[in-house]
């Protein structure tokens, strides 16, 4: 239980600490004013509540993420721990604080235009692409879980729910925010809190009254326990599979969606830093709870395998995370939670799939410069996004969905120098952004060269790879502020 408590203790003091020190060096102001007034428009520039932005941006970079991840992580064992906690503190919640005032600084746009500005016009291109895709994954995705869950639930066919689901994307993508999002995000929210902290007091109480052991985090622990560790090696796979809860690229898609709603710049570090930090407790959460459920990894990973293992008097193998988390949402919530896990695992990946359509309409309407204050020009923009959605959702889309994770995290890098460069041209010190971009460009670099869906190679031809990659950028930065800097 000590390196459970001590891990929510430390996320919860890196809001107050490293949380105000990241905001330093973005220049928060409370006296200038933010895109909601300066570019008002009634339905994507439009001020809202601060805890209403807060309950939206939790919503939109969480719903199942921090959940099925860090469930799945969870099989390489207590490691996704120290991911999880510094991974947040240091690196996620960073990404999106930055994200976010990057994007109110430069009047709410999205994150391709912010790269535009400090890293090239070329780059735009990229992170045009890389978001185009990674919100299309993860919007069709949506539309193609919760039906399928819909349909084992009702009896109802799976099409019927896809039109159901659709229908909802429409209207969330083209109404202003705060007429949908905005009425029904705070009980989906509280949905996804009560589970998270229900969770959390039944798995303290149940570690004080011995029927489950937290793993403690000690030397002896902290090795690989996936199931197939030649095919799952901790540097880079957990990183990848681990990444709402930690750091996630597709959060850099919706920070701008909130800063075009935020009423001052003081609530910047609530909103995005602090969400992050609810989202990296939820994480924590959920894989200790796997970790236990099963009485330690080996279970966990046995859960998940045609090995199969014994819970309560239940022999249970190929497990997926959705059936894991029904499971202990049963076991320790009752009733209620049975009913709580339901909603949760239908109804979250709703919300970041709406939000995934909405992003990719602002960024193609930015892209174009095409305004999008008259419904008209938003049907306009939406119509073609949904074609080629439903498209995808009757088609094998697993090829692309395997790719998700490492186009999740590619972003995030780019946004993290995206950050170093904000931070030289403002004649700072970049190391809070560089240092974890340098990390992040090993784990992606290494891993397209070592996962069977990229090279395939031995661990150690990409570890080579992901230095060679990784360290001359951090040199070049470097140069680059020294030369900055003696211009200025």
């Amino acid at each position: 239980m000590i390196t459970f408590l001590v891990s929510i203790l430390l996320l919860v003091a890196a809001y107050f600490v490293y949380g105000r020190i990241v905001e330093k060096y973005l220049d928060v102001d409370p006296s200038r004013r933010t895109p909601a007034y300066e570019r008002g428009d009634g339905v994507d520039y439009q001020p809202l509540p601060t805890w209403k932005v807060f309950i939206i941006q939790f919503l939109n970079i969480a719903g199942l993420g921090p959940i099925f991840g860090a469930v799945t992580g969870a099989a390489f064992g207590p490691a996704a721990y120290i991911w999880i906690v510094v991974g947040c503190i240091f690196m996620g919640a960073v990404h999106d604080f930055f994200a976010g005032m990057m994007s109110i600084h430069d009047g709410g746009v999205n994150m391709p235009d912010v790269t535009a500005r400090y890293l090239g016009k070329r780059m735009k291109g990229v992170v045009n692409v890389v978001v185009a895709f990674l919100l299309m994954a993860v919007g069709v995705s949506f539309v193609i879980g919760p039906s399928g869950l819909m349909q084992n639930l009702t009896g109802i066919d799976k099409s019927v729910w896809l039109y159901v689901i659709f229908g909802y994307y429409v209207l969330a993508t083209l109404l202003p925010v705060d007429k949908i999002i905005g009425s029904i995000y705070p009980y989906m929210g509280a949905i996804l809190l009560f589970m998270a902290l229900g969770v959390g007091v039944m798995l303290i109480a149940g570690d004080l009254n011995g029927s489950y052991e937290m793993m403690e985090l000690t030397p002896s622990v902290l090795k690989n326990w996936h199931a197939d560790p030649a095919s799952n090696v901790i540097f880079p796979m957990m990183f990848i599979v681990i990444s709402c809860g930690a750091i996630s690229g597709f959060h850099a898609t919706q920070s701008p969606m909130m800063a075009r709603c935020l009423k001052n710049e003081k609530h910047a570090r609530p909103v995005f830093y602090g969400a992050m930090i609810a989202e990296g407790i939820v994480a924590m959460i959920w894989a200790t709870a796997a970790i236990a459920y099963f009485g330690g990894p080996d279970g966990l990973n046995a859960a998940m395998s045609d090995t199969g293992t014994m819970v309560n008097g239940v022999l249970v193998k190929n497990a997926q995370a959705a059936d894991i988390v029904d499971m202990i949402c049963r076991s320790w919530l009752g009733k209620t939670g049975a009913v709580i896990a339901i909603l949760g695992v239908v109804i979250c990946p709703i919300t970041s799939g709406d939000t995934a359509f909405r992003s990719l309409r602002l960024s193609l309407a930015d892209l174009f410069r095409y305004d999008q204050k008259p419904i008209i020009k938003r049907l306009v923009v939406c119509l073609p996004i949904f074609v080629v959605a439903f498209f995808f959702c009757k088609v094998d889309f697993s090829t692309a969905w395997s790719y998700l994770g490492i186009a999740n995290q590619i972003l995030a890098t780019i946004v993290l120098w995206t950050g170093a460069a904000y931070l030289i041209n403002k004649g700072r010190a970049h190391w809070m952004c560089s240092l974890p971009a340098t990390f992040l460009t090993f784990i992606c670099v290494s891993f397209l060269v070592i996962a069977p869906l990229g090279l395939g190679l031995a661990p150690v031809a990409g570890y080579i790879a992901g230095a060679v990659v990784a360290l001359p950028l951090l040199v070049f930065c470097i140069i680059y502020a020294r030369r900055h800097t003696s211009s200025l």
